[in-house]
Protein backbone atom coordinates (compact mmCIF):
# COMPACT_ATOMS: atom_id res chain seq x y z
CA UNK A 1 0.00 0.00 0.00
CA UNK A 2 2.82 2.25 0.85
CA UNK A 3 4.24 1.38 -2.43
CA UNK A 4 1.22 3.19 -4.32
CA UNK A 5 1.38 5.99 -2.67
CA UNK A 6 4.91 6.59 -3.03
CA UNK A 7 4.56 6.07 -6.82
CA UNK A 8 1.32 8.65 -7.10
CA UNK A 9 3.38 11.17 -5.24
CA UNK A 10 6.24 10.64 -8.09
CA UNK A 11 3.96 10.80 -11.21
CA UNK A 12 2.21 14.32 -9.56
CA UNK A 13 4.19 16.73 -10.72
CA UNK A 14 4.85 15.34 -14.21
CA UNK A 15 1.09 15.26 -14.43
CA UNK A 16 0.75 18.60 -13.13
CA UNK A 17 3.49 19.82 -16.02
CA UNK A 18 1.10 17.99 -18.54
CA UNK A 19 -1.81 19.66 -17.28
CA UNK A 20 -0.29 23.25 -17.38
CA UNK A 21 1.00 22.56 -20.91
CA UNK A 22 -2.16 21.56 -22.37
CA UNK A 23 -3.62 24.39 -20.50
CA UNK A 24 -1.73 27.14 -22.08
CA UNK A 25 -2.27 26.29 -25.91
CA UNK A 26 -3.12 28.79 -27.68
CA UNK A 27 -4.98 28.90 -31.54
CA UNK A 28 -4.64 31.10 -33.81
CA UNK A 29 -7.52 32.75 -35.61
CA UNK A 30 -8.40 31.23 -38.73
CA UNK A 31 -6.99 32.15 -41.85
CA UNK A 32 -9.45 34.17 -44.93
CA UNK A 33 -8.73 31.32 -46.85
CA UNK A 34 -9.96 28.81 -43.90
CA UNK A 35 -13.01 31.01 -43.39
CA UNK A 36 -14.04 30.60 -46.80
CA UNK A 37 -13.35 27.21 -46.89
CA UNK A 38 -15.63 26.84 -43.49
CA UNK A 39 -18.51 29.44 -45.79
CA UNK A 40 -17.95 26.59 -48.43
CA UNK A 41 -18.93 23.97 -46.38
CA UNK A 42 -21.60 25.51 -44.43
CA UNK A 43 -23.04 26.39 -47.98
CA UNK A 44 -22.89 22.84 -49.19
CA UNK A 45 -24.60 21.57 -46.26
CA UNK A 46 -27.54 24.32 -46.46
CA UNK A 47 -28.23 23.00 -49.84
CA UNK A 48 -28.27 19.32 -48.96
CA UNK A 49 -30.50 20.43 -46.41
CA UNK A 50 -32.54 22.63 -48.89
CA UNK A 51 -33.12 19.44 -51.34
CA UNK A 52 -34.57 16.87 -48.49
CA UNK A 53 -36.48 19.29 -47.03
CA UNK A 54 -38.01 19.93 -50.66
CA UNK A 55 -39.33 16.80 -50.21
CA UNK A 56 -41.81 17.66 -47.68
CA UNK A 57 -45.09 19.35 -49.12
CA UNK A 58 -45.39 23.11 -49.03
CA UNK A 59 -47.34 24.60 -45.32
CA UNK A 60 -51.34 24.02 -45.15
CA UNK A 61 -52.41 27.85 -43.54
CA UNK A 62 -55.78 25.90 -42.66
CA UNK A 63 -54.08 23.38 -40.35
CA UNK A 64 -51.47 25.30 -38.51
CA UNK A 65 -53.17 28.46 -37.88
CA UNK A 66 -56.12 27.01 -35.75
CA UNK A 67 -53.70 25.41 -32.89
CA UNK A 68 -53.76 27.34 -30.03
CA UNK A 69 -50.89 26.41 -28.03
CA UNK A 70 -47.20 25.04 -28.41
CA UNK A 71 -48.42 22.10 -27.05
CA UNK A 72 -50.57 21.34 -29.26
CA UNK A 73 -48.11 22.01 -32.48
CA UNK A 74 -46.94 18.91 -34.35
CA UNK A 75 -44.83 20.45 -36.41
CA UNK A 76 -41.27 21.36 -35.41
CA UNK A 77 -40.89 24.43 -33.17
CA UNK A 78 -37.83 26.25 -32.04
CA UNK A 79 -37.09 28.11 -28.88
CA UNK A 80 -34.14 30.87 -29.52
CA UNK A 81 -31.76 31.17 -26.74
CA UNK A 82 -28.81 33.19 -26.43
CA UNK A 83 -26.44 30.64 -26.81
CA UNK A 84 -28.35 28.20 -28.91
CA UNK A 85 -31.81 26.88 -30.16
CA UNK A 86 -33.91 24.60 -29.03
CA UNK A 87 -35.66 22.55 -31.54
CA UNK A 88 -38.77 20.71 -30.32
CA UNK A 89 -39.46 18.00 -32.37
CA UNK A 90 -43.08 15.35 -32.56
CA UNK A 91 -41.89 12.23 -34.21
CA UNK A 92 -44.81 10.73 -35.80
CA UNK A 93 -46.46 7.59 -34.43
CA UNK A 94 -45.21 4.69 -35.96
CA UNK A 95 -48.62 2.67 -34.97
CA UNK A 96 -51.37 3.56 -37.86
CA UNK A 97 -54.22 1.87 -35.31
CA UNK A 98 -56.74 4.56 -33.68
CA UNK A 99 -56.80 2.21 -30.50
CA UNK A 100 -55.22 4.01 -27.59
CA UNK A 101 -54.51 6.60 -29.74
CA UNK A 102 -53.24 9.04 -27.09
CA UNK A 103 -53.79 6.97 -24.21
CA UNK A 104 -51.77 5.52 -21.63
CA UNK A 105 -50.21 2.73 -23.91
CA UNK A 106 -49.08 5.59 -26.48
CA UNK A 107 -48.68 8.85 -25.01
CA UNK A 108 -47.71 11.67 -27.30
CA UNK A 109 -45.51 13.42 -24.68
CA UNK A 110 -43.12 10.17 -25.26
CA UNK A 111 -42.56 10.86 -29.20
CA UNK A 112 -42.08 14.78 -28.07
CA UNK A 113 -37.67 15.37 -28.27
CA UNK A 114 -36.42 18.37 -27.08
CA UNK A 115 -32.83 18.73 -29.03
CA UNK A 116 -30.21 21.66 -27.85
CA UNK A 117 -28.45 22.56 -31.38
CA UNK A 118 -25.84 25.86 -31.69
CA UNK A 119 -27.45 28.73 -34.21
CA UNK A 120 -25.04 27.66 -36.98
CA UNK A 121 -26.06 23.89 -37.10
CA UNK A 122 -29.87 24.26 -37.47
CA UNK A 123 -30.03 23.63 -40.75
CA UNK A 124 -28.18 20.00 -40.44
CA UNK A 125 -30.16 19.18 -37.36
CA UNK A 126 -33.96 20.35 -39.57
CA UNK A 127 -32.22 18.11 -42.67
CA UNK A 128 -32.39 14.79 -39.76
CA UNK A 129 -36.12 15.41 -39.00
CA UNK A 130 -38.02 12.62 -40.52
CA UNK A 131 -41.04 13.76 -43.29
CA UNK A 132 -43.50 12.21 -40.79
CA UNK A 133 -43.23 14.88 -38.48
CA UNK A 134 -44.03 17.42 -40.87
CA UNK A 135 -48.08 17.27 -40.67
CA UNK A 136 -48.68 21.28 -41.81
CA UNK A 137 -46.16 21.15 -44.08
CA UNK A 138 -43.01 23.16 -44.29
CA UNK A 139 -43.25 25.33 -41.21
CA UNK A 140 -41.92 26.30 -38.18
CA UNK A 141 -42.85 27.56 -34.89
CA UNK A 142 -40.47 29.91 -33.80
CA UNK A 143 -40.22 31.70 -30.70
CA UNK A 144 -38.49 33.24 -28.07
CA UNK A 145 -37.11 32.05 -24.53
CA UNK A 146 -39.38 33.31 -21.17
CA UNK A 147 -37.47 34.94 -18.62
CA UNK A 148 -34.26 36.22 -21.11
CA UNK A 149 -32.13 38.40 -18.34
CA UNK A 150 -31.92 41.73 -20.10
CA UNK A 151 -27.84 41.77 -21.18
CA UNK A 152 -29.03 38.36 -23.08
CA UNK A 153 -31.88 39.78 -25.42
CA UNK A 154 -29.92 41.70 -28.17
CA UNK A 155 -28.13 37.74 -28.34
CA UNK A 156 -31.43 36.51 -28.52
CA UNK A 157 -32.57 39.35 -31.11
CA UNK A 158 -29.68 39.06 -32.97
CA UNK A 159 -30.10 34.18 -32.65
CA UNK A 160 -33.87 35.30 -34.24
CA UNK A 161 -33.02 37.23 -37.07
CA UNK A 162 -30.13 34.40 -38.00
CA UNK A 163 -32.53 31.56 -37.56
CA UNK A 164 -35.72 33.44 -39.34
CA UNK A 165 -32.54 33.61 -42.61
CA UNK A 166 -31.97 30.46 -42.16
CA UNK A 167 -35.19 29.12 -42.32
CA UNK A 168 -35.85 31.24 -45.18
CA UNK A 169 -33.15 30.31 -47.45
CA UNK A 170 -33.86 26.54 -46.57
CA UNK A 171 -37.55 27.17 -47.87
CA UNK A 172 -39.24 26.99 -44.68
CA UNK A 173 -42.24 29.30 -43.70
CA UNK A 174 -41.43 30.94 -40.50
CA UNK A 175 -44.78 31.07 -37.94
CA UNK A 176 -43.13 34.10 -35.09
CA UNK A 177 -45.55 32.83 -32.21
CA UNK A 178 -45.06 35.45 -30.57
CA UNK A 179 -46.81 37.76 -33.20
CA UNK A 180 -49.60 35.25 -33.10
CA UNK A 181 -51.03 36.37 -30.48
CA UNK A 182 -50.92 33.05 -28.11
CA UNK A 183 -49.01 32.07 -25.35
Amino acid sequence: MLMIVRRSLALAPALAFTVVLAGCQHSAPPTAEQARALAAEQQQVADVARQHLEQIPPPSKSLYMAVKSLSAWQNPYVTVQGEMVTLHVMLADANTSTMGLGGMLRPAGARRQDLNVRVSDLATALNAIPEGSWPYGRVIAVEEAHNVPAGDRPQVRRNVETVDKTLGDLGIVVYDWADSGRS
